[in-house]
């Protein structure tokens, strides 16, 4: 196993929240649970994936799959919601990141991919290439 450079400490294999995308730090308090270790936050265990998080998925990828450049996550959330859309922005960044969790999006600012996890500002989502 390595080290940590950090802490002089073994490695643990990286995590991504279930509910929001972003990377798991890794916790003294988890070290007998972190196989089961889900959430990043109480807050993301109490939010979960809703079913509007899953039609915010399914926007983008319907969205990119009919277009060859990359979209804005305001799209997905006007296409679910065009009146609430502003509602959805947070929620439609969330769904970006579950999506490249899994593979199939790369979420982009100034045409660089970027870490998910740590992406402030505007950000772009294209397929993977």
């Amino acid at each position: 196993m390595s080290r940590d450079r950090h802490h002089g400490a073994t490695a643990v294999p990286e995590k991504t929240c279930v509910a929001c995308g972003r990377r798991i730090e890794w916790r003294k308090k988890w070290e007998r649970d972190w196989a089961n270790v889900r959430y990043c936050s109480d807050a993301c265990r109490r939010r979960g994936v809703s079913t509007v998080d899953q039609q915010l998925e399914t926007a983008i990828i319907e969205m990119l799959d009919a277009r060859t450049g990359t979209i804005c996550p305001s799209e997905a959330a006007r296409a679910v919601d065009a009146e609430g859309w502003r509602d959805l922005m947070e929620p439609a960044r969330r769904a970006a990141r579950r999506l490249v969790d899994a593979g199939q999006v790369e979420i982009t600012q100034g045409g660089h991919v970027v870490d998910p996890s740590t992406a402030k500002g505007p950000i772009r989502i294209r397929r993977v290439r």
